[in-house]
């Protein structure tokens, strides 16, 4: 009976197992870019949904007379509020911290505040609940035996810190990417609403025609120019419209928008001079920024020239010479010679 010999390993892991499994979801990732690729959608249509509730829920608090407001609004399940309830009761839910996270996943693009006490459940749990995979994993089956004690309390210490900051860290990076997305768009939009104002169109009927116009370049945006449009449509103060689009949208510009709506809005003062000099202000910034980024690309690119491009460029060059070289000077080429 003959028995295989173990494959190589490294940090006690199969080199082959763990390059299949790499294989196996790079053909995975592979697969699903050439379906996203193929798939054409429309980026606006995912957001209808969300507009017409928001819509249906002002309209309902202004038609509603009683300061109590229906339970359908409140959008609430029994689920989140068991889980309030026991938040509540273990002393770990505070009104501070539930807005900060309400505001963040506004920033991330989640309409629903009542999400956020999924989140703060979430980073309750979920330390508590991968520390346990990690002590039954690593100590109980000991499914890396050649790790030391070291190791083992390094890699329990990172799944219980990545359960802790996972669900903050998920936020901040879609808020990011969705800010960075608005941040794109944002000049353009700042010319149509200049040639909106000078057409005559009132703000409210110009935020719905750029979210129209640019709905499919820039979904982002489109949706916030929406969802504006629609508060400035329903909301008793036009300035709680403005400053709630500040508050989904954590950028500097767009609080400066928001300052210049206001003060519009407030003093009457003209409203395409305005947003001209800041739409000629937001695309001088954005020339600033391509700039800075093609300044830093020569750096940024010295490390991946040395480790990886000049290596395989001396191999391809000097290789065949070298060969060469070695066959003149080895015993068989000097006979042969």
């Amino acid at each position: 009976m003959t028995i295989t010999p173990p494959g190589p390993t490294l940090l006690g892991v199969d080199v082959i197992l763990a390059g299949t499994v790499l294989a196996g979801v790079a053909a995975a990732a592979m697969m699903l870019a050439i379906y996203a690729a193929v798939t054409v959608r429309d980026p606006m249509a995912k957001r209808v949904k969300a507009l017409n509730a928001r819509r249906e829920e002002l309209k309902a608090g202004i038609i509603k007379q009683s300061n109590r407001k229906r339970q359908s609004l409140l959008r609430r399940s029994e689920a989140t509020d068991r889980i309030k309830d026991s938040l509540g009761r273990m002393k770990v839910l505070q009104e501070s911290q539930v807005k900060v996270i309400q505001q963040k996943l506004a920033q991330a693009g989640y309409r629903n505040k009542e999400l956020a006490v999924f989140v703060i459940f979430a980073r309750m749990v979920l330390p508590i609940a991968l520390g346990f995979t990690a002590i039954v994993a690593l100590y109980w089956l000991e499914m890396f035996p050649d790790w030391g004690s070291f190791k083992r309390f390094m890699a329990f210490a990172v799944l219980v810190i990545a359960g802790y900051k996972g669900p903050e860290v998920f936020l901040k990076n879609k808020a990011t990417k969705r800010s960075d997305a608005i941040r794109k768009g944002l000049p353009d939009a700042l010319d149509l609403l200049v040639i909106c104002a000078e057409a005559g169109l009132t703000v409210d009927a110009a935020f719905n025609r750029v979210a129209k116009e640019l709905g499919r370049a820039y979904p982002e945006l489109g949706d916030e120019f929406a969802l504006t449009a629609i508060e400035l449509s329903f909301l008793t103060e036009r300035r709680q419209a403005f400053e709630n689009f500040a508050y989904r949208v954590d950028l500097e510009a767009i609080r400066g928008v928001v300052t210049t709506m206001i003060q519009t809005e407030r003093y009457g003062t003209p409203l395409a001079s305005a947003l001209r000099v800041l739409s000629a202000e937001f695309r001088n910034e954005r020339m600033m920024r391509a700039e800075e980024k093609a300044a830093r690309l020569p750096a940024i690119m010295t490390v991946p020239l040395i480790l990886f491009i000049l290596p395989v460029l001396f191999i391809v060059i000097l290789g065949p010479a070298a060969c060469s070289i070695a066959d003149a000077f080895s015993p068989g080429g000097a006979v042969n010679n």
